[in-house]
């Protein structure tokens, strides 16, 4: 089995961000890393492999900065690696347009069809969730969103799909793209051996100028306006009464006043 995880690389979730001066956020304390959904499709694609054969490959469309992921992802079972050129400000249609023009030239070099290709659920820095399902209509292959297990078959896998009331099981021809949920482990931490050998990996850059693209490939579709902070909350009201029945009732005053009730 040949699989092929999609990563990007977001600053760290667990630092607070701020808009900076400039009015764009400031990322000077925030170290990049790779996406928490993406590794999770990494640890399930790896310990897929584990189990029954094949390789991992990881992509990510971006700049040669944005090969921090890709060397983290090779010091936990990745085999292979490539970096493909992005835009300034790419949205989630242009990002899938390259990712599939990029793995259509991964392939091609490699002499070789991936089976599974497998993204993320969502970015956790922009949270759209769009990125997996344009890639497979642009790829033309079936798709299934919110996976969290995945078993083979003779020219097909099966999947369970997350639900919000449950799980629903999903059988699909191969090649096949899913974006992977939380599974119920989390992903591996590498060794220091594997940590040192991926630093030194050479991970290939692959130029826009070498994809096939389509005209309209590269056009957004959404435009950046500005960054926002969410507003200060407001202080709340603050009701000190020694008798509960006469506090009760100031509370629902307030409430009145503010017509929540």
């Amino acid at each position: 089995m040949e699989i092929l995880v999609c990563m990007k690389q977001v600053p760290d979730d667990s630092v607070e961000i701020r808009l900076g001066a400039s009015g764009e956020p400031d990322l000077s304390q925030a170290e990049p890393q790779g996406n928490a959904f993406d590794t999770y499709a990494l640890e399930l694609a790896v310990r897929f492999i584990e189990a029954n054969g094949g390789t991992v490959t990881v992509a990510t469309v971006g700049t040669e900065n944005d090969k921090v992921c890709l060397r983290n992802s090779l010091a936990v079972g990745a085999k292979a690696s490539a970096q493909i050129e992005g835009v300034e400000k790419a949205d989630a249609a242009v990002t899938a347009s390259l990712l599939a023009a990029g793995i259509k030239k991964i392939e091609a070099d490699a002499g070789k069809t991936f089976d599974l290709i497998l993204c993320g659920r969502e970015s956790t820095d922009y949270i759209g969730g769009e990125v997996g399902e344009i890639l497979a209509e642009k790829l033309g292959l079936p798709f299934v969103t919110d996976v969290v297990e995945v078993t083979p078959g003779e020219g097909k896998v099966t999947s369970k799909k997350e639900l919000e009331s449950g799980y629903a099981i999903v059988e699909t021809a191969l090649p096949s793209v899913f974006t992977i949920s939380k599974p119920n482990y989390d992903p591996r931490y590498p060794s220091i051996k594997s940590k040192l050998a991926a630093r030194r990996a050479v991970i290939p850059t692959i130029g826009k100028d070498a994809l096939e693209l389509k005209d309209g490939d590269l056009e957004l579709k959404l435009t950046h306006v500005a960054y926002k902070e969410p507003p200060k909350r407001a202080a709340g009201v603050k009701i000190k009464d020694d008798d509960p029945e006469a506090a009760v009732a100031k509370a629902f005053e307030v409430l009145a006043a503010d017509k929540v009730i």
